[in-house]
């Protein structure tokens, strides 16, 4: 009976299963220790021989009884009956154990399988506490564990005057955060990087010439890092936000920038592109302003901090990491300006605008002034006085972590940076406060039972006011192999600047998995956080906004190509703040601009259930939740856009051929990956590891393979910067179209090829093996 039993459970339950338990390393691409134990009963042998040992002595057959027979076949047909009974009751009890942590209401099934009996149970899950939870079960304790969230204590104590990266108050910020990961069981282990800051080695000065002679004069000790030093002198020029279009406007009036010091505003773009782009137009220097049209809680007499560098990272180590004081041969980015550039006042901004009697500016170019002019006369001009000085300073990042149960090496980071210029309340104080919380919180929930599939990063950046320098120094430390690994990046940095409107700023692979957490999260009161801001089905018009420079984001997509989200609740159609970069970005100040104390729990509660949900998901499920199917929408629009150029690519000898081939063929390998999915059983951990890769190689083949990581980091084509980027390609088909020539119809030429070609092996690399593209594509 114990051999029939036996018998019937090897039959059920197949091959034995593994469970690897993996051991994140100190630093990344250290030795990972792996101890692989099987779970299921081991396979029984029996070996059968006679019992009476070998013998040539011949047995006599007594005659057959019907009664004995019929008592020998009834018997053993009964012993069989309830062996059979014993397998299937134990083979039940299985089931119902795997049933209980079967994900509902998905798409797909998602299952994780258990064995029953407890001494098979590997050690990390056999605890006392350990239970089987369903994703809809995660959620709602994990709603109720932001009960227990004390966020305002932990802003306040960050936002405490400046931490500026590297100071001693960034330090300790730093030590605090691993104390508190650590309080809270995680795995913590920490970056060490040397990276070159820049900071004002005295106060900086503007001053107003008429006539050679000093008229007025500003003087700060503000200052926008990476800026060159030294004093130039330039006739003056209004450039509105310093856009391209906007030069290009002052090229079609016949105004030359050319030598002259450029003011521009705030606002649309990033510090480092108004200044890339006043370089390129051969300015000397370029002054910033915040208009009150554009920042109407500022007051005029407040300047900001920011950076200039057109770039992520140590600006002195492009493309490669900044650690241990590795001495690399002399590197500059190719970012990095060559011009000066200063932030002034709004007040002053305005004596300047008043001191030019040239060409009026055109009324969309027009803030809260009442005069702007595009130049002055020639008796204008303005000095610029930068005496920014470059330090070296040693940066730390602090991760914590939580392992995966089944596949611990692919993971999903969330960040926030630390650092700040000023107080830095919104900024980063309420990113780190949801770090925390949000780091207890799930930590928690492993205590209680939630044992997540792949790991958990929590990561604290300093740096971030410098251009993202501590995570993009990461990202460069472990470029060859983070994009096999981290499957999504969340950051938590300017989550609540407001409560008018939601923004999020992601790559296409991340929107699905938004719009489904938006739809579960509760606004305070009885809408959800979908209901409250989409006010129609075009949902991604009204949610969705560009992902910018200065997103904490920008770096991980557009460099490392891995998913990436941010989001905020804010008071602006974009991520934008009045009093980010000041003195007044306070805690006080973000009380004041909810208008009430009481909105900012619920706000701070959304923002963490935002987070929080996405990282369940994301962790929880067998298959990774990125939707490769939304980049057939981004690549057709790119082709429709390029349709619209089409006699003009007849005529410069162009062929779109190939470029609609490779469209198709990306729609082909998406419907290819998902008849694989519907055919495939997910619940077998290899099976679903094999179509995880393939979805995760979708962003990171976007990155153009055709430009150096080093002169051009920004890599991805359609979210990256530069001449390999499909927006390039359509500003030259553009251009073509005005003026023939004033395009390099082989550099076009080029660009579209590998254009093309980045998007078919975007296709290849998605539909699998090698061996079936021929007859596929």
């Amino acid at each position: 009976m114990d051999h029939a039993r036996s018998t019937i459970q090897n039959l059920f339950r197949g091959e034995p299963r593994t469970y690897t338990r993996f051991s994140l390393a100190q630093q990344m691409d250290g030795d990972h220790s792996q101890v692989e134990m099987k779970l299921g009963n081991p396979e029984m042998e029996e070996e059968m021989g006679n019992s009476f040992g070998d013998t040539t002595t011949t047995r006599i057959k007594p005659r057959s009884n019907p009664r004995s027979t019929c008592f020998m076949i009834t018997g053993t047909l009964l012993v069989f009956l309830i062996g059979f009974l014993i397998g299937y009751l134990a083979f039940r009890g299985k089931v119902d154990i795997t049933n209980n942590i079967c994900s509902y209401g998905t798409t797909l099934p998602s299952c994780q399988t258990i064995p029953s009996d407890s001494e098979d149970i590997p050690e990390a899950i056999n605890n006392d506490v350990a239970q089987v939870l369903s994703l809809a079960e995660l959620k709602d304790q994990f709603t109720t564990k932001l009960t227990n969230s004390n966020y305002s204590d932990r802003i306040q104590k960050i936002a405490v005057d400046g931490h500026e990266a590297g100071s001693d108050r960034d330090d300790q910020i730093a030590r605090f955060i691993t104390g508190e990961f650590k309080s809270y069981g995680l795995d913590i282990w920490n970056n060490e990087q040397y990276v070159t800051l820049q900071q004002s080695g005295s106060d900086n000065k503007v001053t107003i010439l008429e006539n050679g002679v000093p008229a007025d004069s500003y003087t700060t000790a503000r200052y926008l890092a990476y800026s060159a030093s030294g004093s130039v002198t330039g006739k003056l020029v209004y450039a509105n936000y310093g856009k391209k279009d906007d030069f290009n406007e002052l090229k079609r009036r016949n105004i030359a920038v050319n030598g002259t010091v450029v003011l521009v505003r705030d606002g649309k773009i990033s510090l480092a592109e108004k200044v890339a782009f006043a370089e390129s137009e051969n300015a000397v220097a370029v002054l910033i302003y915040r208009d009150q049209k554009d920042y109407p809680n500022l007051n005029k007499g407040d300047d900001f901090f920011g950076h200039v560098h057109f770039g992520s990272g140590d600006p002195f180590t492009p493309g490669f990491p900044s650690f241990n004081h590795t001495q690399f041969p002399p590197a500059k980015s190719s970012g990095l300006p060559g011009i000066q550039a200063q932030s002034i006042s709004a007040n002053f901004a305005q004596t300047l605008l008043n001191k030019m009697n040239g060409e009026h500016a055109p009324s969309d170019w027009e803030g809260s002034f009442t005069s702007y002019k595009l130049t002055g006369d020639d008796s204008l001009k303005v000095k610029v006085e930068v005496n920014n000085v470059f330090l070296e300073k040693k940066l730390y990042s602090v991760f914590g972590v939580i392992k995966g149960l089944v596949d611990p090496e692919r993971y999903v980071v969330v960040g926030a940076q630390r650092d700040s210029f000023g107080p830095g309340a919104t900024k980063s104080a309420v990113g780190t406060a949801l770090l925390l919380e949000l780091s207890r919180a799930l930590s928690s929930l492993v205590k209680d039972g939630y044992k997540p599939k792949r790991s958990i990063v929590f990561a604290s950046w300093s740096g971030g006011d410098y251009g993202h320098v501590g995570a993009t120094e990461w990202l460069e430390g472990f470029m060859s192999m983070l994009h096999l690994k981290a499957f999504a990046y969340i950051n938590l940095d300017s989550t609540v600047l407001g409560s008018k409107k939601f923004k999020a700023s992601a790559s296409p692979m991340m929107y699905s998995l938004l719009k489904t957490v938006l739809k579960e999260v509760k606004f305070p009161g009885e809408l959800s956080v979908y209901q409250k801001y989409a006010e129609s089905d075009d949902w991604e018009s009204q949610i969705l906004v560009p992902m910018s420079m200065d997103d904490a984001s920008y770096p991980f997509l557009a460099y490392s190509g891995i998913p990436s989200i941010s989001f905020s609740f804010t008071e602006k159609d974009d991520r934008s703040y009045d009093f980010f970069g000041t003195q007044l970005d306070t805690l006080s100040r973000l009380i004041s601009t909810l208008n009430e104390d009481e909105k900012l729990r619920p706000l701070l509660d959304s923002a963490m259930n935002v987070a929080g949900r996405m990282v369940l998901k994301l962790t929880h499920d067998n298959l990774i939740s990125l939707d490769c199917e939304r980049y057939s929408k981004v690549v057709s629009a790119f082709v429709v856009r390029f349709n619209r150029y089409i006699r003009e690519v007849k005529a410069a000898n162009l062929s779109s051929q190939w470029l609609f081939s490779a469209n198709g063929d990306y729609k082909r390998a998406v419907g290819s990956l998902k008849k694989d999915i519907i055919n495939s059983d997910l619940n077998e951990n290899n099976m679903a590891k094999a179509i995880n890769d393939r979805i995760m190689r979708v962003e990171h083949q976007f990155l153009s393979p055709y430009v150096s990581a080093k002169d051009a980091p920004f890599r991805h084509i359609f979210i990256g910067k530069g001449g390999h980027t499909i927006q390039a390609l359509l500003d030259n088909l553009d251009l073509l179209k005005k003026n023939k020539d004033a395009v390099n119809v082989d550099v076009m030429k080029n660009q579209l090829a590998l254009a093309t070609w980045t998007i078919q092996g975007v296709a290849n690399s998605l539909s699998g093996d090698v061996w079936n593209l021929d007859n596929e594509f």
